[in-house]
């Protein structure tokens, strides 16, 4: 005889079929733990989608004048206002060398100029600010702090409280009608702003090095050269990048002390196409105003990635 359940040499009863099925499709068991933590990793990949979502919407709010101004310049001047839409009905090309030939002189004679300006303002803020910078971040001088916060109280002080006295002295050199006005000042470390931007950058560099320089000989000179202006090339960069936008769109500045129509810039050559006596061309004004705008972008896409860089970096130990 086979023995029974509990009895010796017995056998356990087998599982019915249906039970060992039911149990076997029984879903695995989520500790609670585990249930909140894939919850709240949906609640983050929600959170951030609807903020990207929301920054590409504010993006594309914000690059809309400029797409409107691509587009206008591909319309006839009649239509730019009357269909304002983003897709031009009757596309033409005419608006391009109509507006480079409009002034007295070609578009490149203003854009040469420009260039030149930009050019002098970066060599001069490069080099006058970061020898500034060097002295406030490395030097121990008398009154060191007290001329730190008068440089940083200048950028407090707009443009139009200055530029008459400016322009009193710069008449008195007989500079006006020159481009000495715009280019000079840059050499004398007069933007504060890119000043205390080194500053911060050379105060987060170790003082080892300059140790370790020292030894081997260098001076502030040598120190600076070797040591400070390589590892600070985000920072020159930044200053580089801020200085041709800023000196690129320029207007009030160069309309003061610029009266000879073959030395105007960019925006003073784009402001003489607006005319309050006539009909204004709008159509070859938007055209060059995208010619005007694409050096920006160039210089800028060039130096992205120093300018991030500079900017993440500046005032860290």
């Amino acid at each position: 005889m086979h023995g029974g359940v509990g009895e010796p040499g017995g056998t356990a009863n087998p599982v019915p079929v249906g039970a060992q099925t039911a149990v076997e499709a029984r879903p695995p068991v989520v500790p609670a733990g585990k249930r909140g933590t894939r919850s709240a990793r949906r609640g983050r990949s929600g959170r951030r989608m609807l903020s990207h979502l929301g920054l590409i919407l504010f993006g594309c709010f914000m690059l809309y004048p400029l797409i409107w101004m691509v587009s206008s310049s591909f319309k006839p001047t009649g239509e730019i206002f009357r269909e304002p839409g983003l897709i031009p009905t009757n596309p033409t090309l005419d608006n391009y060398p109509a507006g480079w030939t409009a002034l007295d002189s070609d578009f490149g004679r203003y854009i040469l100029n420009s260039l030149l300006i930009v050019a002098g303002a970066i060599v001069g803020n490069i080099v006058a600010c970061s020898m500034a910078a060097y002295a406030f971040a490395r030097l121990k001088f008398p009154l060191r702090r007290m001329w730190f916060a008068i440089m940083l109280g200048t950028m407090m002080l707009p443009i139009h409280v200055v530029i008459v006295p400016q322009y009193i002295v710069y008449a008195q050199l007989d500079w006006i009608n020159t481009y000495w006005p715009l280019i000079v000042p840059k050499l004398l470390a007069t933007d504060a702003f890119f000043v205390f931007l080194m500053v911060q950058f050379i105060r987060g560099l170790p003082r080892e090095l300059d140790d370790a320089a020292r030894i081997d000989g260098c001076g502030h000179l040598g120190i600076f050269l070797r040591i400070i202006m390589p590892l600070a090339m985000p920072a020159v960069a930044t200053t580089a990048i801020f200085t041709f936008i800023w000196t690129w769109n320029d207007f009030f500045s160069q309309l003061i002390f610029l009266t000879d129509p073959d030395m105007y810039t960019v925006p003073v050559a784009l402001r003489s196409f607006v005319d309050a006596t006539s009909r204004t061309p709008w159509g070859p004004v938007f055209a060059m105003s995208v010619v005007s705008i694409a050096p920006i972008f160039g210089f800028f896409l060039a130096g992205q990635r120093y300018l991030v860089r500079g900017i993440a970096t500046t005032g860290l130990k």
